[in-house]
């Protein structure tokens, strides 16, 4: 394991535990005693964790991960979803995006898509409020990127906010991949309100609402509720299509993609 992948490791074990200690990060990874304090020493640099004596601690605003820090996590189910994503779409379509891990893989997905471009139009419209997405797009040959304002927020490279949530609000969507940092039989859920708020506007905007999560996030429920189940057209994830989530899920009328 690289070092980011094992700071990534380490910042999201805290997030989720509360805690660690300098022997854990030792044992655990296979590192000398000081390569653990250094690594504990860099994340609360970036405030992602809080030293204490012989470890670390939840900073209390890491509710959410930086994205260059989640990256790594679950990266094969997330490239699979991704793929399978990008079979849902047509040229010429008009396709929203929310910020977040998966949604920016499945926009490089989008990317490389064999999608033949209409007579002098784009072959596709990409709509979304996360700038990095923004950003690795626009350099992408016949791709429309279509960027909303708002105030950025520096974890998910997300814009929120009224100037955001009233810009989707004027646009119609052919189809929304909604990223989601929760979800259960009642539907998808963020972990910040004002993300949630955004989100709620794209799905409304959207003729298909299409959710990708890992399976960690099934069953799974968080802070703000971003779409009802009776919404969500699809849901592409790495779960067997037994899990309780998924089944509950396609009783409901959701149509469930496994990878």
């Amino acid at each position: 394991m690289n070092r980011h992948d094992r700071l990534a490791s380490i910042a999201s074990h805290v997030q989720r535990l509360g805690n660690i200690r300098v022997d854990d990060v030792v044992e655990t990874y296979g590192v000398s005693l000081a390569t653990a304090r250094r690594d504990l020493d860099l994340l609360a640099e970036q405030h992602l964790l809080v030293r204490t004596h012989g470890g670390a601690s939840r900073a209390p605003d890491s509710a959410t991960l930086p994205v260059n820090f989640r990256t790594g996590r679950a990266a094969a189910a997330k490239n699979r979803i991704a793929a399978a994503a990008a079979t849902v779409v047509s040229p010429g379509f008009v396709v929203g995006l929310n910020g977040g891990t998966t949604t920016t893989q499945v926009a490089r997905e989008l990317a490389v898509a064999n999608l033949p471009m209409p007579e002098g139009q784009p072959r596709l419209t990409i709509a979304t409020n996360a700038v990095n997405i923004a950003y690795e797009m626009t350099v992408r040959a016949g791709i429309r990127v279509v960027v909303s304002g708002g105030v950025a927020r520096a974890h998910t490279y997300e814009l929120t906010g009224p100037l955001a949530s009233d810009f989707f609000a004027d646009l119609c969507l052919d189809v929304l991949f909604l990223g989601v940092d929760a979800i259960d039989e009642r539907g998808g859920y963020a972990t910040d309100d004002r993300e949630a708020a955004v989100n709620q506007s794209l799905a409304a905007a959207a003729r298909q609402v299409v959710v990708v999560a890992d399976a960690e996030k099934l069953g799974q429920r968080a802070f703000a509720r971003i779409i009802p189940a009776q919404r969500i057209d699809t849901l592409i994830t790495d779960a067997p299509a037994s899990h309780p989530t998924l089944v509950a899920l396609s009783e409901r009328g959701v149509t469930i993609m496994s990878v």
